[in-house]
């Protein structure tokens, strides 16, 4: 592992990589078994701040959008505000930590082996995966969700199934974070090169994929490309954002608008990039404790029937300085980004209105907790296109959420289920005595969770406050959609030595939360490469 400016300014490889993130260190980790393999990383290393992987520093690494950070501000068209990883081992390094596979019917549909699925899941688990340790207000939810009538209780599990269960975590027994970057322990080191700071500007084409332009932290350029072999490939896995971005800059895209703006040569039109974007909606209800309350991210979780997931946190550090950061930052983003058509008004006042309504003295009580429903799928769906030709710049997205009604539903669903825990017998402690429902929303509506407008109506109609406090649960997917852009060997339809493996393949995303599958998708496909090379290369001696 290291810095892009001591990378040669030029190189062969078996497999160049673009994305060391969740499902890419995994993927290299398993090619580097019988070939060699060259890393692309855009943002720096997680073992350089090993504070910041803490559980207690979740909400101040992730919120830390500062321009060298781990985590790349971007607001959608919708007006959500989100985040992209720009660290190696990914999104795994940024988010919540919870660890849960895909249920069998996903599999099923998608078409994986189960068998190699399995054996995937559990390589990744060996290095990265733990029980978590259940306390006061994490025990109070389960209890709530399964008074709340979301049976039957299925324990600690990594498996998806209806009800209420404990599922995995990626924090160890000390708060310490384990992440997709852990992988690449399992890497033969004489065939792997990770270079980090090495931004891609693009793929190189012939007839097909040959290599890659990347530029380091010090403006160099420099080019790699795939050694000689039929079967050596280039393989995006830069995320849902990045991959469906990086290969409109390389010339695979809609044609009109590479045209529109002077991307040359188009290489294919390829009209399904950056369609089918969807992003899983988030509302939540903050819940102030009378009584104190662990530190915990997300532990228990209810799978319901209505296809929603409930979970939640609890004692997570709220302090007026980097709450002050992040938003100064949303708004500088603003001034800095023009948005393209947007049909949502977007409004800064209620980010103006809550800091003059906060004291700077402020350090929300650790004495709080949230739970939240994320709508499984979603239906609704929109798209991503570029802003300009420069790789460092976020591109345009919009997701539509709650555009189907049936997502809408779902979130209405989520929302009455969370009301009944909250009001379980098993939950009492965890609130004051006098909080009403309406209060605890119209608390909710009162914060920046986004930029579209408030309505007085959210209050009394959960949809209206579904569609006024919506949120990112960072589950993003599509762009690069299997049946649209690839295969379903991941390969990209129309050229050859290109395939793309990573969130932005989904359809939709799978299990509760998605980083296990990611991670397990990178096992899975390394492999079924792996095999695809032996089989050729023991074809081409007998011949």
């Amino acid at each position: 592992m290291k810095d892009a400016t001591f990378a040669p300014t030029f190189a062969r490889y078996d497999y160049i990589i673009i994305g060391g993130g969740t499902s890419g260190c995994a993927l290299a980790a398993t090619l580097s078994e019988n070939a060699t393999v060259l890393v692309l990383e855009r943002g720096g290393s997680p073992y350089d701040n090993p504070t910041a992987t803490d559980i207690q520093n979740f909400a101040t690494t992730l919120s830390n959008t500062s321009p060298k950070s781990w985590s790349q501000l971007f607001i959608s068209e919708d007006g959500v505000y989100n985040t992209r990883a720009r660290v190696l081992g990914g999104g795994s390094v940024l988010n919540a930590g919870f660890y849960t596979r895909a249920g069998d019917g996903y599999v099923k549909e998608v078409e994986w082996k189960s068998d190699e699925v399995e054996a995937a899941y559990e390589w990744v688990e060996k290095k990265i995966a733990f029980e978590p340790p259940i306390m006061g207000w994490q025990t109070a939810l389960k209890d709530g969700l399964l008074e709340a009538g979301e049976f039957p209780y299925n324990g600690f599990t990594y498996n998806h199934t209806y009800g209420t269960k404990i599922g995995g975590t990626i924090f160890d027994n000390v708060g310490q974070r384990h992440t997709a970057a852990n992988l690449l322990e399992y890497a033969n080191p004489d065939r792997v090169a990770v270079y980090l700071h090495a931004t891609v500007h693009k793929i190189l084409f012939t007839t097909k994929a040959y290599g890659a332009i990347f530029q380091d932290s010090n403006g160099v350029l420099h080019k790699a490309e795939l050694a000689k072999n039929a079967m050596n490939e280039v393989i995006l896995s830069a995320g849902a954002i990045g991959s469906p971005q990086l290969l409109m800059l390389s010339g695979v895209g809609p044609m009109a608008h590479l045209a529109a703006h002077g991307i040359k040569p188009v290489v294919l039109d390829h009209p399904m990039v950056g369609q089918g974007m969807a992003d899983n909606p988030m509302n939540a209800i903050f819940i102030p404790s009378p009584t104190p309350v662990e530190i915990s991210l997300i532990q228990a979780v209810g799978i319901t029937k209505f296809d929603s997931y409930i979970e939640g946190a609890s004692g997570v550090i709220f302090s007026y300085s980097w709450t002050r950061n992040y938003f100064d930052g949303v708004l500088n983003y603003l001034n800095e980004t023009s948005r393209t058509t947007t049909s949502t008004p977007l409004s800064t006042q209620s980010i103006t209105d809550f800091f003059k309504s906060i004291d700077p003295l402020f350090n929300a009580t650790t004495q709080a907790g949230v739970i939240l429903q994320k709508v499984a799928g979603p239906v609704s769906r929109g798209h991503l296109e570029l802003r300009n030709t420069n790789p460092y710049d976020n591109p345009s997205v919009r997701f539509n959420y709650y555009q189907e009604p049936e997502d809408l539903q779902k979130c209405v669903e989520g929302i009455t289920t969370i009301i009944k825990v909250i009001n379980s017998k098993a939950f009492s402690k965890f609130k004051y005595p006098d909080a009403t429902i309406p209060g605890l929303l119209d608390l909710i509506l009162n914060v920046p969770t986004n930029l579209r407008p408030r309505h007085v109506t959210s209050v009394f109609n959960l949809k209206q406050f579904c569609i006024d406090t919506v949120m990112t649960i960072w589950h993003y997917h599509g762009g690069c959609q299997v049946g649209r852009v690839v295969d379903k060997n991941y390969k990209i339809l129309g050229i050859d030595s290109l395939r793309v493996i990573d969130g932005s393949t989904f359809l939709k995303s799978p299990g509760t939360n998605p980083q296990a599958t990611v991670m397990m998708l990178g096992r899975y496909m390394g492999q079924k490469i792996l095999r695809e090379r032996e089989a050729f290369l023991k074809e081409k001696e007998e011949a």
